[in-house]
């Protein structure tokens, strides 16, 4: 096997880089995560049961996505980030403290979306530039599930 390439048979320099990038989207979605588990716990009101539940599905997962990413990164040959202090001093998602209104933990969902749909798109050119498949497909997978999602989610708020 060549010298400039990994494990894997991809370039070596293509893979650090995204690395870099899959470690910036792994950081917000652990705060995504995070964000989704307070929704959870402090929702109240008249939607109580309907949006408890799909903040315990939203978490799970996210949970798996970050496994899934985590997992790419060390397939790829480099180390993933593993600190919430690494996790908020790049994650571009904010932590979102004591929401309980159903409505504002929505939009909050939404802007999370905002923030990791770029940065997919980012790396499913990237990982297509490289002919990177693992980390393409997995990046068309979650593009897919949260183009779907932004419509449902904006359809609640009447957006």
């Amino acid at each position: 096997m060549a010298s400039n390439l990994n494990l894997i048979g991809l370039d070596k320099k293509a893979s650090q880089e995204l690395s870099e990038k899959l470690n910036e989207l792994l950081a917000n979605y652990q705060i995504f995560y995070m964000n989704a588990r307070g929704f959870h716990w402090n929702i109240k009101g008249e939607k109580f049961f309907e949006l408890h539940m799909k903040f315990e599905e939203l978490y799970n997962d996210s949970l798996i996505k970050v496994d899934e990413i985590a997992e790419r990164i060390l397939t790829l040959g480099y180390t993933p980030l593993h600190t919430y202090a690494d996790y908020s001093s790049l994650s571009k998602i904010k932590a979102a403290k004591n929401i309980s209104n159903g409505k504002e933990a929505i939009q909050k969902i939404l802007e999370g979306y905002e923030v990791l749909l770029p940065l997919e798109r980012e790396l499913l050119e990237m990982s297509g530039d490289s002919n990177d498949e693992g980390t393409n497909a997995l990046m068309s997978d979650y593009i897919r599930e949260q183009e779907k999602l932004i419509w449902m989610y904006s359809a609640y708020l009447n957006q």
